[in-house]
């Protein structure tokens, strides 16, 4: 068997994560038993999600315990199969994990075709972070041509889609991202029609000015002080989507929202999204997905380290924000 290498999770952390909280173990990768098959990555996702599972506090999944491999999605080749519908050199999406080699049951791989887009693609814009858009924006917010949608973290895995498919849906679409250069990438790359620079210090005033109209549908991934903030310009009848709190993940005391009443006095309608809810419905977004990719109606753009060792360093800078797009993982 190939040598193998994983990233477990050493410590829980206390507010920031560090590198201290992962440690790296080596041993012989695991032989495929009947119905399985041994995959040697290729691409790791990295995802907010993921500093959740780092916390051993109840959520809506399991936490990892400690000496535990890190989870995540992974793409990589099959290189010895035991099961019939998977042959080795097939390329696959799998939940493996930070490793390098790891084996899986037939029912939870899927096949992927590297030949029509790269095979990265199937971590980000067509698989969860695409499908976390496609669901969260059209099945909880249900935009209609005119409405305004405002995203924030415009310019990642996410955050990128929404706003797209928000434009391609007939409506105004105003982004948040930090710093000149994403605001700059979200209007002039991919098309929102402004983007509010929350380093520069003037959220609330900024946001006025480019939802004139006010906010009928709020996308938020950060939560914190962005949220407390697009409440006071929320919409009657207005819909937020709550798919991540980023800003809220590394905090060791909760954030003190004050703006809570506009849900009461605007009827906003705010809902909790995770994209496994939806999952026999998978199919139906990666169709309209791919055939969007396909026709050259959406960009995309990816943030890659190199190499598993370096993958906690990528997960810090997700979580601070220092990502431009996808955050990913290159292991072969």
């Amino acid at each position: 068997m190939p040598a193998n290498k994983q990233v477990v999770l050493a410590s829980r952390p206390t507010g920031a994560v560090t590198r201290e909280n992962f440690r790296i173990v080596e041993a012989p990768a695991a032989s495929p038993g009947e119905g399985e098959v041994l995959v040697r990555n290729e691409w790791l996702s990295l995802d907010p999600y993921m500093r959740g599972r780092m916390s051993d506090a109840k959520s809506y999944a399991a936490h990892v315990e400690i000496g535990g491999l890190m989870v995540g999605q992974t793409v990589g080749e099959v290189v010895e199969s035991r099961h019939p519908g998977y042959r080795n050199g097939d390329k696959v999406l799998a939940p493996l994990g930070w490793q390098l080699y790891g084996v899986a049951k037939g029912k939870e791989l899927a096949l992927v075709d590297a030949s029509r887009v790269p095979a990265s693609y199937y971590l980000g814009i067509l698989g969860m972070p695409g499908m976390t858009a496609w669901f969260g924006l059209f099945e909880i917010g249900q935009p209609k041509a005119g409405e305004t949608v405002v995203v924030s973290a415009a310019s990642g895995a996410v955050g990128s889609v929404v706003g797209q498919l928000a434009k391609q849906q007939g409506c105004r679409v105003v982004g948040i991202a930090g710093g000149r250069a994403k605001c700059d990438y979200v209007v002039n790359e991919l098309g929102f029609d402004g983007c509010v620079d929350y380093k520069a210090g003037r959220v609330l005033d900024d946001l006025r000015a480019a939802c004139p109209n006010g906010i009928d549908v709020d996308f938020e991934n950060v939560g914190g002080e962005i949220l407390d903030t697009v409440l006071r310009v929320m919409n009657q009848n207005g819909r937020i989507i709550v798919c991540g709190l980023i800003a809220e993940y590394n905090a060791t005391q909760p954030y003190g929202y004050r703006n809570l009443r506009s849900i009461l006095v605007n009827r906003i309608r705010m809902q909790g999204m995770i994209v496994f809810d939806w999952h026999k419905r998978y199919g139906e977004a990666l169709a309209d997905l791919g055939s969007r990719v396909a026709a050259g109606k959406m960009r995309y753009r990816e943030s890659v380290v190199e190499g598993l060792e370096n993958a906690p360093q990528g997960l810090i800078d997700l979580l601070a924000g220092r990502n431009f797009g996808k955050q990913l993982v290159k292991l072969a």
